[in-house]
C-alpha cells in the first residue's frame, strides 16, 4: 500500500492521523488507523479530507451520545516495499 500522505484533522482536543490512498481509477480512499470501521473516499484530495473530517466528527459525536470511549490516535508510518514474486513455470 503506498501512501500519498499523512494528515492531522484537529477535532477539537482530538487529531488523527489519516491516510489518503490514491486509487488507480482516480480519486483517494481515506484510511483512518485509530478508527478502522471508518470508510469513506473522495474524487479530490480536497473532497477526501472533507468527507474524513466529515465521518470523523460524525463517528466520534456517535461514540459520545451512547457513553463510548473516544480512540486515541494511532501515530504511525507506513511501510511501503516492492516484493519480487516467482512463479514456478510463468
Amino acid at each position: 500500500m503506498k501512501s500519498f500522505s499523512f494528515l492531522r484533522k484537529k477535532m477539537g482536543n482530538h487529531s488523527y492521523t489519516v491516510i489518503f490512498e490514491p486509487l488507480g481509477e482516480g480519486g483517494y480512499e481515506v484510511i483512518i488507523p485509530a478508527i478502522p470501521t471508518i470508510v469513506t473516499y473522495g474524487r479530490t484530495l480536497k473532497e477526501a479530507k472533507e468527507m474524513a473530517t466529515d465521518a470523523i466528527k460524525c463517528h466520534l459525536e456517535g461514540l459520545t451520545k451512547d457513553g463510548e470511549p473516544i480512540p486515541k490516535d494511532i501515530d504511525t508510518e507506513p511501510v511501503t516495499e516492492k516484493l519480487e514474486i516467482s512463479l514456478a513455470g510463468v
